[in-house]
């Protein structure tokens, strides 16, 4: 059993996760929504990637095409980021989910269609309507 430095990095993600769930436990419920669904499964997942990296350590060295999912991951979080920051979550999440649909997955306009309009109804459902959960506006305000 070695440890690497995924390992690490995993078993670090794990600790921060159980930190969350930990802090996320003394404060009230709506508060806590966010830090808790996030939190336990990101928790549990990192808990399973530190196992199985401490079993089977990737092999040292990666290639040009790691780097380019890598930096693609990270270009696709910056993009949600920047989005929400300009537009707010309520439109952000569809035209994320729809832009990451057909661009990086590539699915069918039926196909994106679909799941995009499944993820704004759960969002919109559980977020505005059952929660009434109070989004700030982007800094870019449509129709207003």
């Amino acid at each position: 059993m070695r440890l690497s430095g995924a390992a690490l990095f995993s078993l670090g993600l794990a600790a921060a996760a159980a930190y969350a769930v930990y802090a996320a436990l003394a404060w009230p419920p709506k508060a806590a929504l966010f830090p808790l669904t996030m939190g336990i499964p990101l928790l549990a997942l990192a808990a399973v990637q530190t196992v199985i990296e401490l079993r089977d350590p990737a092999q040292p060295g990666e290639s040009a095409a790691d780097r380019r999912r890598v930096l693609a991951v990270f270009a696709w979080m910056a993009a949600f980021i920047a989005l929400v920051l300009l537009v707010g979550f309520p439109v952000a999440v569809p035209v994320f989910v729809f832009s990451f649909l057909m661009l990086q997955s590539r699915a069918g306009w039926g196909m994106s269609l679909a799941l995009t309009a499944a993820a704004w109804g759960f969002f919109y459902l559980v977020f505005v309507r059952l929660l009434h959960f109070p989004f700030e506006a982007g800094l870019i305000t449509l129709g207003g």
